[in-house]
């Protein structure tokens, strides 16, 4: 199974503090998952718990300071607790079929809350309590989940290999007469059947409903010339050892990657798939009210966003947080506005519906 964009931030973080590019003391704390998280349960005696359910390692940290940390205090008597169990759809699922739901907000993805909605394993987001215009578009606040964070797909090149000009759109992607060399994908529909669509011509204001089988004739097209990618460590690695010349990678990778080759590898955020980091909240969750309290408050302020933005890579979706980002991070900010412009904003509803056939489609080209 390809590896999600939340267990990708993880890997980054954990290399980036063997490194020495994160504080020591916090992320070891943080890198302790699951026995932070107990420990964290232990000093809320006496404090009415709500649990975010993240992917593990850094998360917790970044996540306790940025997510629970302005509730906490703005809402005295509540503790925020990190659960780094993973929330995947199977766990919620199993969970509110079991009718012990003991989790109140989960990261999840804009795909998986439109099929978990379908099945009735989550609730409704209250845009009473949730404020809509706290985010930078209605992508962001769905009928069943709200995104305080995002992240992009992007098109990432070795500027070595191109010394006529690189490829600046999808078309230029698929076009291997005028750029050779081999490309790289994600060994997965999300995000490379856009790609596809958009290579075809499609109006970027209305890329979807994608037509999936000319998409899948566009990935025959270069499946003889391309590398498949199922994690961000990978797909970092086709690009250094110049095995692919080009590629559609995660915004966080192609950050790492340009400022670590000097330059030579570089990327675009033109045509870039800028997708939103849903939240969703468990049918029966116990915070009750107070879970859409909390989400509320996870969407409604840009500062910490803008601090995971710098701790972990996530993009901010507050509209007033671009102004806070520092000069040096706005180049690798998926919503900044001059980045977010060039974008085409995932639809993660048309993507619930149709990824399931789709993806087996996507991979049985890349193994046949």
């Amino acid at each position: 199974m390809a590896q999600s964009f939340h267990e990708d931030c993880l890997d980054l973080a954990r290399r980036a503090l063997s490194r020495g590019g994160l504080e020591r003391r916090a992320a070891l704390k943080a890198l302790a998952a699951m026995g932070a998280a107990v420990a964290e349960g232990a000093q809320a005696q006496g404090s009415r718990e709500l649990v975010i359910v993240n992917w593990g390692g850094v998360a917790n940290e970044g996540f306790a300071r940025n997510y629970g940390a302005p509730f906490e205090a703005a809402n005295p008597g509540f503790k925020v607790v990190q659960n780094s169990t993973g929330p995947s759809a199977g766990r919620i699922k199993s969970m509110v079929d079991s009718g012990s739901v003991t989790w109140d907000l989960c990261d999840s993805s804009a795909s998986a809350s439109r099929v978990l909605s379908k099945q009735n394993l989550i609730a409704r987001i209250d845009y009473d309590v949730v404020k809509k215009s706290d985010a930078i578009s209605e992508a962001f606040t769905l009928e069943y989940g709200a995104a305080p964070y995002s992240f992009s797909s992007v098109l990432a090149y070795d500027s070595s290999k191109f010394p006529n000009g690189p490829p600046q759109s999808w078309a230029d992607f698929w076009d291997q007469r005028k750029f050779p060399g081999t490309r790289l994908l994600r060994r997965d529909a999300l995000a490379v059947m856009d790609a596809a669509q958009m290579a075809l011509g499609r109006d970027l204001a209305k890329l979807y409903p994608l037509d999936g089988r000319a998409c899948l004739a566009k990935l025959r097209d270069i499946r003889r010339n391309a590398v498949f990618w199922t994690n961000g460590a990978e797909s970092e690695q086709f690009l250094r050892t110049g095995e692919a010349v080009m590629g559609q990678i995660w915004h966080t990778r192609a950050k790492v990657l340009e400022q670590e080759t000097n330059g030579r590898i570089k990327f675009t955020w033109n045509q870039g798939l800028l997708q939103a980091g849903i939240f969703v909240i468990p049918r029966g969750a116990p915070g009750g009210a107070a879970t859409q309290r909390l989400l509320a408050s996870m969407l409604a302020n840009p500062e910490p966003q803008v601090e995971l933005l710098k701790f972990m890579g996530n993009g901010p979706t507050n509209p007033r947080a671009a102004a806070l980002v520092p000069a040096e991070f706005k180049r690798f900010n998926p919503t900044d506005p001059e980045n977010a412009r060039q974008q085409v904003v995932l639809d993660g509803n048309w993507w619930g519906d149709n990824y399931t056939e789709l993806n087996a489609d996507v991979v049985d080209i890349i193994t046949g």
